[in-house]
């Protein structure tokens, strides 16, 4: 099992003995998922957190007119699940589906608490994952209220340039609240100030 990317995550935040890797490695399991299937679907529990080894996803919220409203996307690297769902083990607000064939790190709620009290230094490394994504979410609100939709692209563009080339312009548009012709408009009004 080839776990060596979100060791090399954890070690930016806390080192693991050869002992506590073993357990960790013991804990946790990967999984693949091919393009379109979901992780969770809103409504179920959402069980797992996934660290993600290949692959991209979309982390969205369906309306009651059945309007698809994308929250994030994660790709290599990054962590992806529905964490209200997860942390609370309550009904999903969110879906989170596959945008291409992934291969993901899976770690069960049932053993989250495991891991902390046999790797204590674990829960500091978790608490900064999730300081991490609550701080970019409250700074994603902030600049919603007040960029353009224009600037809030090109902060996309400039922030996330390996997700622009490999989901279709239309999630990219969902993700920053405006329609795909809009969008349109956007890439074509800054294509002519160049």
């Amino acid at each position: 099992m080839n776990i060596e990317p979100l060791l090399n995550s954890i070690s930016k935040y806390i080192s693991l003995n050869d002992q506590e890797i073993e357990y960790f490695k013991s804990k946790i399991f990967i999984r693949k998922y091919l393009k379109g299937q979901y992780i969770v679907q809103q409504g179920d529990v959402c069980k797992y957190e996934c660290y993600v080894l290949s692959g991209c996803t979309k982390t969205f919220y369906v309306d009651q007119e059945g309007q698809e409203h994308i929250i994030m996307f994660s790709i290599e690297d990054w962590w992806t699940s529905d964490m209200g769902s997860f942390i609370s083990q309550t009904p999903a607000d969110f879906n989170v589906q596959c945008l291409e064939n992934s291969e993901l790190i899976m770690i069960s709620h049932d053993v989250v608490e495991d891991l902390y009290r046999e790797i204590p230094k674990l829960e500091r490394f978790f608490r900064k994952i999730v300081e991490r994504a609550f701080v970019a979410s409250q700074k994603r609100i902030v600049r919603n209220f007040s960029l353009t939709a224009k600037d809030q692209y090109l902060y996309f563009r400039e922030q996330y340039p390996l997700i622009e080339q490999r989901i279709p312009q239309y999630m990219i548009a969902s993700y920053l609240g405006i329609t795909k012709e809009f969008l349109s408009k956007i890439k074509s009004q800054l294509i002519l100030e160049q």
